[in-house]
């Protein structure tokens, strides 16, 4: 995973990037603009950490949320394409899941659905993950960061030699 990586491709198609999250709090947003020169391409971020916010801020469906609840494959569709709008960007990158420790909208601890919506497709993940709350908050991150990645990549046929930045470490005490 390489938020550079994820970076460098919206830059070569003259996209842009505004991010979704719940169960991560922020933590993608922060990873991404802990590059340098995130600025060109980062719009901005929306922690919808609470249900009714994923849609009053972001356009997720009420009636979905009511029926399926806020962990859910075709929530974080919506809030990938939400975010999009919200933010005006290009690409939207959105994570919903449960870290856990108690189950939540009938979903155990460590499923997370992330979802990536870019000009050209939009795809959702499922991740299983497994750990306490800050190994699946990472893990989040991660997953959403990768999936971002390979479709920006995918869409500019280019590939990025920059390192990857790295996750910091995210401990409960």
């Amino acid at each position: 995973m390489s938020a550079a990586g994820l970076l460098a491709g919206a830059r070569a198609r003259g996209w842009t990037i505004g991010v979704a999250e719940s169960l991560t709090g922020g933590l993608v947003t922060a990873t991404l603009v802990s590059v340098p020169g995130a600025s060109r391409v980062v719009r901005g971020g929306v922690v919808a950490y609470a249900t009714d916010l994923k849609a009053a801020l972001l356009g997720v469906d009420e009636d979905l949320l009511a029926e399926r609840g806020a962990v859910d494959e075709a929530v974080a569709a919506q809030m990938a394409a939400g975010v999009r709008t919200a933010t005006g960007a290009d690409v939207g990158l959105a994570t919903t899941g449960v870290a856990g420790p108690d189950p939540q909208d009938g979903q155990a601890p460590g499923v997370v659905f992330v979802a990536v919506s870019t000009p050209t497709t939009t795809e959702v993940h499922r991740l299983e993950l497994e750990g306490d709350r800050s190994q699946v908050i990472a893990g989040a991150a991660r997953g959403v960061l990768e999936l971002a990645e390979a479709l920006v990549s995918a869409s500019s046929g280019e590939k990025s030699d920059t390192p990857p930045v790295r996750l910091p470490e995210v401990t409960d005490k």
